[in-house]
């Protein structure tokens, strides 16, 4: 589609916008566009959150999404770049790529977002700018199964746009867009605008797939009530919620002989957010109090219930998901053998 500019003198009329590619430009796909692209992702869609880009953390394979972005539904969303005319294999390297990605939980993505956010310099709490997105500061969140894909390149060759409709019609969620670079007055611009769904057709496809996101969002709603017993040196206590439950069993561990940095090391899956870590011998408030990127409310800081070793106060976290009993199981592992 050409791009127009309208001047309106002396008569209002419309002038071809001569358009190029990127390689003319001297527009890289990784260091200009998805850098670009990184800062401002409402540029691809509306209710984007970078959780992290080149992300290659899976055993046996040397890949890499470009950009990994949850939505506000919590889909994952998998966005591939090319500056090509042709789009490449693309579409085939990202439905690899959902695979591969299809199992991260919550906590994973935590910690991939916490990595990203140390490599960025940004000095926030992963797992809180994660919720704030969401606008869901308090209840366990699990990712959805709906892995959601975004392709984007200055064309697309008939094999991608073939394939693309393919996959569209199977069930998958997948679209392209159209990245026109051109120059006018010596700026580079860049329209970008969805082809595929066609977005008259794709109003169809939205209503049921909207209908698929409330029942999900309704089955999401329904807040897991499992209760847990467990055994400890103070005797039986029943009924627990999943964050009682982690106190408990934390806490017996330490009682134990077990470290924080042990219980840490032992449960991968959680070492950016089990706990809340201060310098010092110091109460769990007081902890909270050198840590302002942490919500108080969100940790176990009342009095008695901070962790301390090696010169360092640990606050565990109130925030249990799925992985609760993966967690559990770990650090029962690390409990010496009953006498």
């Amino acid at each position: 589609m050409p791009l127009f500019i309208l001047k309106s003198a002396p008569t209002p009329s419309l002038h071809t916008v001569d358009v190029e590619s990127f390689g003319a430009l001297k527009v890289r796909e990784r260091d200009h566009i998805q850098q670009a692209l990184k800062q401002a992702p409402e540029c691809i869609e509306e209710g984007l959150l970078v959780l992290t880009e080149e992300f290659s953390e899976w055993e046996g394979a040397n890949r890499r999404i470009d950009l990994l972005c949850p939505d506000l539904h919590l889909n994952l969303v998998v966005v591939e770049l090319k500056r090509t005319d042709d789009g490449g294999h693309m579409e085939l390297q990202a439905v690899r790529y959902a695979a591969m990605v299809s199992a991260m939980t919550f906590d994973k993505a935590v910690a991939t977002h916490a990595k990203f956010l140390r490599r960025e310099g940004i000095e926030e709490d992963a797992e809180q700018r994660i919720r704030d997105f969401l606008g869901n500061p308090d209840d366990d969140l699990e990712l959805t199964d709906n892995l959601r894909i975004i392709l984007l390149a200055a064309d697309f060759s008939k094999e991608v746009t073939s394939t693309v409709l393919w996959l569209i019609e199977r069930g998958v969620d997948i679209r392209c867009m159209r990245m026109i670079p051109a120059r006018i007055a010596g700026e580079i611009v860049v329209d970008i605008h969805q082809i595929i769904p066609l977005p008259l057709a794709e109003e169809y496809q939205i209503a049921i797939r909207e209908k698929i996101q409330r029942r999900e969002r309704a089955e999401a709603a329904g807040r897991d009530f499992t209760k847990y017993e467990i055994q400890t040196s103070e005797g039986l206590k029943t009924g627990l919620p999943k964050r009682r439950f982690m106190l408990e069993l934390i806490s017996e561990a330490v009682r134990l002989g077990v470290t924080p940095q042990q219980i840490i090391n032992a449960a991968p899956s959680r070492q950016s957010n089990m706990f809340a870590e201060a310098e010092g011998t110091l109460s769990g408030a007081a902890a909270m109090a050198l840590l302002p990127t942490k919500d108080p409310k969100r940790y176990f800081c009342e009095d008695g219930l901070a962790f301390h070793a090696g010169g360092k106060t640990y606050v565990l976290s109130k925030m249990w998901g799925e992985s609760t009993e993966l967690v559990a199981e770990a650090v029962t592992g690390l409990l010496p053998p009953a006498r």
